[in-house]
């Protein structure tokens, strides 16, 4: 297939989003100063401040004798690159392929897109009318190479598409500069009278490597295409994803689920024939307006189940808002795990109904959240606040057994709570206790039950468990702290059985 790039140039980037930031700053000349050197030197101007004469580089005081109502404000820090970035992330709608080309421009890998807009003057049109509807002053080329496009855009006022195998034409009236080269590179050229690419692109290489060594060999390669050059997606191409441009803008629920639909389709064939399954998705809506709304999900354990992924999308559809519409949609899996054809059991040896308890818990979760499902298993503690771990999915598998103890409590406090016991002897269970602000008589009661405490992780004094019931039937877990003849003892509420 032909590759085809796509240079897109921001002449006045940063004050552009300057001034959509502050509208009031689009009817006054003005600039972005930093300190260099000890003076106050241009960073960025906008078009106003530069019909002035007023160009970057200049220091400000210069730029002031030429216009006293000149504008300085401070550039905020990495702007440029982060504003790039965004832009780039905006026109996945155009291709997948979208990286930065700093200081202030955007490269698309353009081949075969530019057909689903019609050609490439529409497909060049249609970016160029919305940036400049966005707030951004934008001039654009597309050409076989990188180097060739980015020339054209920045240095040719007339053309914005150079044919197929044509850019040697399109580059010999450009100034050298258009090749990329050092400030160095070209003015030594220019010293020399070879102002145009046509004027040296044709000398023998030899005398142009030792007159200006490799790299201008290197930029006439790459802008001729006969050197290979690349550049780095803003966004990575994820491993599993789909795409679905719409030819007209979608704006109903019905319109989304089928699109929905469709990619989920696709999605899960391909994981199909990798033995994988999703076990979270993201789906990814791009307006007709420059917004981009997303949902996502999250399963218990793999599942390549169209039925079950597209009932937990469904909950969450609602949350979209398509204004005008979605002209775009991207289906990624992040996170994918093997999945066998044979399925392993849920907790028990139940095989038949472990994948509907599986998409039962995950349609749970969507609608309640996944952190109000959580299973805990046993850990390598004693002490029992560290005698349990919250479980990293539904099939972990445990790596301790149940201690064999006397009954925990079906909730147990994750600290111990004070109380205030009135005891009979010595040693023995409370007759009666209070907590809250209310009295608990005993009417039976068990233990003790000795737990140490783990010296090597903190020291302190042993606890002496009870199991007791109060009057009313209610189950209580409660222990003293030490011994009872070692100091004056201290009791606590643990745990409530069921």
């Amino acid at each position: 297939m032909l590759r085809r790039y796509v240079s897109i140039w921001f002449p006045y980037l940063i004050t552009d989003r300057m001034s959509i930031r502050h509208p009031e700053l689009k009817t006054l000349p003005f600039v972005l100063a930093a300190p260099e050197k000890g003076r106050m030197i241009i960073k960025a101007v906008n078009p106003l401040a530069a019909i002035q004469g007023i160009h970057q580089g200049m220091a400000v005081a210069d730029a002031r004798a030429i216009f006293p109502e000149l504008k300085v404000l401070d550039p905020p820090p990495d702007l440029a690159p982060n504003l790039l970035r965004k832009l780039a992330e905006w026109c996945i709608r155009y291709t997948p392929l979208a990286g930065i080309d700093l200081p202030d421009g955007l490269l698309l890998d353009a081949s075969g897109c530019t057909h689903l807009w019609g050609g490439e003057l529409l497909y060049l049109q249609d970016i160029e009318a919305k940036l400049m509807g966005h707030g951004y002053r934008v001039r654009l080329a597309i050409a076989d190479t990188i180097g060739a496009a980015w020339a054209i855009a920045r240095y040719d006022k007339v053309r914005s598409i150079v044919a197929p195998g044509e850019q040697l034409t399109a580059l010999l009236p450009l100034p050298a500069a258009a090749l990329r080269l050092d400030a160095d590179t070209v003015c030594r050229l220019e010293k020399l009278g070879l102002y145009r690419i046509e004027h040296f692109i044709k000398m023998q290489r030899p005398a142009l490597r030792r007159r200006f060594g490799d790299s201008i060999l290197v930029r006439m390669d790459q802008a001729l295409g006969n050197r290979v050059e690349v550049f780095e997606p803003a966004l990575p191409e994820q491993p599993y994803q789909q795409w679905l441009p719409c030819p007209e803008p979608i704006a109903t629920a019905k319109g989304i689920e089928i699109a929905l639909s469709a990619l989920l389709e696709e999605l899960t064939a391909r994981l199909k024939a990798e033995e994988k399954g999703v076990r979270t998705a993201v789906l990814k809506c791009f307006r007709v307006d420059g917004q981009q709304q997303q949902i996502a999900i999250a399963t218990g354990r793999p599942s390549r189940s169209v039925r079950h992924l597209f009932k937990l999308f469904e909950i969450r559809i609602a949350q979209l808002e398509p204004a005008l519409g979605f002209e775009l949609f991207l289906l990624e899996a992040p996170v994918v795990e093997a999945l066998s054809v044979t399925q392993e059991n849920f907790w028990g040896d139940n095989e038949s109904s472990q994948e509907a308890i599986a998409q039962l818990l995950d349609r749970i979760a969507g609608k309640i959240g996944g952190h109000t499902i959580c299973r805990y298993l046993p850990d390598e503690h004693y002490w029992p606040e560290r005698s349990v771990k919250r479980a990293k999915d539904f099939f972990e598998m445990p790596q301790a057994r149940w201690p064999d103890a006397w009954p925990r409590p079906l909730h147990l406090l994750p600290q111990p709570e004070r109380i205030e016991v009135t005891v009979a002897i010595p040693d023995y269970p409370p007759i009666l206790f209070r907590y809250q602000e209310k009295v608990h008589r005993i009417a039976r009661a068990d233990g003790p039950e000795r737990i140490e405490q783990e010296w090597w992780i903190e020291k302190g004094l042993y606890r002496d468990y009870y199991y007791v019931e109060d009057e009313e039937g209610c189950r209580y877990w409660l222990f003293r702290a030490g011994h009872y003849h070692d100091h004056h003892p201290e009791w606590y509420l643990h745990g409530y059985f069921a």
